[in-house]
């Protein structure tokens, strides 16, 4: 006889949901029967320019050491990144994305009688995290669809361990500037670990947006998170980073997997951070396409969230999961928000031009037929 192995599971993780990411495009070519070429994909935030021809160069290069265990320390890269933000190599935490680091975060200091803080319609990894290690969830209500960081402020007790901010947040593109964090992590305790998620801090430089680098040296608290997935293309290999104190990453490196970044990811990184112009141009592309799309939610008479990343998000002002819909009979695959409390919006990612219009022309018609 089997037994019930959900009933078995532990009851907070019995709670839980699996995360939901956006639709394959051999998914959608396998249910409506499309041609997977004819597909345009705008649902999970993914650079749309393809991978660097330095990138790809460095992986064909490692290709032979395939029957290898990658550098565990991660250390050529470590080098790079402590060169670029000037910190210690030892500040530096790899992960499998960055992902990775906030449940390395979660597994080091949350358990039953802890609290994480975050954002309504923050990263869904942020309570999936919180919850699968038995702690409690603190959600804190968004002001405007952005975090209110006074409120965050305010919900931390003697049972935080951390708090999980976002700039820019995903899935809103919302953000907050210099004097903001300066007055949040001035009021946040020692005790409290803050994460710095800048996930796609890349495509808001030379804004009002604070690096989080920055501020370190003055929070020992302090923990930044960033991704090669984004803005440097390679979100196939999933490897992220954490730039911290001595101590903390000490900590996350005590309850991290051995070998949790590939070789290939190694490599790849260590190249994409030398390619200025790749990432030049994947800002341009980005800042170029969402122009294209807000100039054609104008026309549309649609409103939006004003957003620093690669990504928009759109209200319907009613369900959008019709629209949605309809959008994947056309062949165009955007993602639904209503899992992060926001059931009239779609999120759509910046892509190609020929991508932005495609999923404009598709929308025009989607709304005629409404």
């Amino acid at each position: 006889m089997s037994s019930d192995f959900l009933a078995l599971a532990l009851p907070h993780v019995q709670g839980l949901s699996p995360y939901v990411p956006g639709k394959p495009i051999d998914e959608l070519a396998r249910e409506l029967a499309l041609d997977p070429a004819n597909i345009v994909k705008l649902a999970s935030n993914e650079n749309p320019l393809g991978p660097s021809a330095k990138v790809c160069a460095a992986i064909t290069a490692e290709l032979p050491e395939l029957t290898r265990y990658p550098d565990g320390s991660g250390f050529a890269l470590k080098q790079k990144l402590a060169e670029r933000y000037a910190v210690d190599p030892a500040q530096v935490t790899l992960g499998n994305g960055s992902n990775d680091v906030l449940e390395l975060v979660a597994r080091a200091w949350l358990a039953p009688g802890f609290n994480a803080v975050f954002s309504q319609h923050a990263f869904a990894v942020y309570p999936i995290a919180t919850i699968a290690a038995g702690a409690e969830c603190r959600q804190v209500p968004a002001k405007d669809y952005a975090h209110d960081l006074d409120a965050m402020a305010a919900a931390i007790d003697s049972n935080t361990r951390v708090v999980f901010i976002a700039n820019p947040n995903n899935p809103t593109g919302t953000w907050f500037n210099q004097a903001a964090l300066n007055a949040f992590l001035s009021k946040v305790p020692g005790h409290v670990l803050v994460v710095l998620d800048e996930a796609y801090i890349e495509y808001a430089a030379d804004s009002d947006l604070p690096d989080g680098m920055a501020y370190l040296s003055r929070y020992p608290n302090l923990l930044v998170s960033r991704t090669f997935s984004k803005a440097y293309g390679l979100a196939a290999l999933r490897v992220g980073y954490a730039i911290s104190s001595v101590v903390i990453a000490d900590v996350l490196n005590r309850v991290r997997q051995p070998f949790n970044v590939n070789s290939l990811a190694l490599v790849a990184a260590c190249a994409a951070l030398d390619d200025i112009e790749y990432l030049e141009r994947s800002r341009l592309t980005n800042s170029q396409g969402m122009q294209q799309l807000e100039d054609g939610f104008k026309r549309l008479c649609l409103s939006w969230i004003p957003s620093r990343g690669n990504f928009i998000a759109v209200d319907f002002k009613r369900d959008a999961a019709t629209i949605n819909q309809a959008l994947l009979a056309q062949g165009i695959i955007v993602r639904p928000i209503a899992g992060y409390g926001m059931p009239t919006f779609l999120r759509i990612s910046i892509g190609t031009a020929e991508e932005n219009q495609r999923f404009l022309d598709a929308l025009t018609l989607v709304l005629q037929q409404a």
